[in-house]
């Protein structure tokens, strides 16, 4: 715990410094309407896509969800029970070198879609600098996957702690990385159209045709983590 040290009259005072607490909300945070999707311990309000079960990749690792790739079968996203819409999401995550996830949004889970992104907008968590093949700005960490691309210095190398945000706000998207906002379209305008046009999903009839839906965290085979994930209505 951090302190600070106040010298009077040639005593000196210590004063604690409170710190927030992994997987926690502050008396703050609740009033403002803030709830946890995960407590630091289980993977509880949490499920395998299009199972009604956990998938053996996942597990919970030093307070965060992890996905770990010595698991070879019994693999997917890992998807929220809950469904929302006009959201604000937060999140902390690192992922190993070379790793490659993201955090996916109004997922709609259904037998006929294969995967999660098949259906909602990707939030890329990436290691900009260490991932083996080049990669585009919509690529990078903080970008909206393969639509719209941000710079690649505001994450942190591998390994390191992150601190994102997703908002989805009547279909206007907004993403932040590190306290920097990264991305601001609006889903049907004239340049979401053109993006989703110019993208992979351009012939996938069902991406983001829908404003609510799940959360996923990707598996994409490397190892990551992320906690302190919480959300609120807008």
């Amino acid at each position: 715990m951090r302190s600070s040290i106040l010298l009077f009259a040639g005593i000196f005072f210590i004063f604690p410094h409170t710190q927030a607490q992994d997987n926690r909300l502050t008396k703050k945070e609740k009033r403002a309407g803030w709830t946890l999707l995960f407590d630091g311990q289980t993977t509880n309000g949490w499920h395998g896509y299009n199972k009604d079960r956990m998938l053996r990749c996942w597990d919970v690792q030093d307070g965060s969800i992890h996905q770990d790739p010595s698991v070879k079968d019994d693999r997917g996203d890992l998807v929220t029970d809950g469904v929302y819409d006009d959201f604000e999401l937060r999140f902390t995550w690192k992922v190993a070198p070379k790793g490659n996830s993201g955090m996916i949004f109004m997922i709609q889970e259904l037998p006929r879609i294969y995967a999660s992104w098949f259906s909602g907008p990707e939030y890329q968590m990436m290691d900009n600098f260490g991932y083996p093949s080049k990669l585009e700005p919509d690529q990078y960490s903080g970008s909206l996957f393969d639509l719209v691309g941000c710079p690649l210095e505001i994450c942190k190398p591998a390994g390191q702690w992150n601190e994102s945000t997703i908002s989805v706000d009547h279909g206007r998207i907004r993403l932040g990385l590190n306290g920097t906002q990264t991305v601001d379209i609006t889903m049907g305008s004239a340049d979401w159209t053109k993006a989703v046009a110019g993208s992979k999903f351009a012939n996938m009839a069902d991406f983001a045709k829908v404003q609510s839906g799940r959360i996923a965290i990707q598996e994409h085979g490397g190892e990551v983590w992320v906690k302190n994930i919480r959300i609120r209505k807008l």
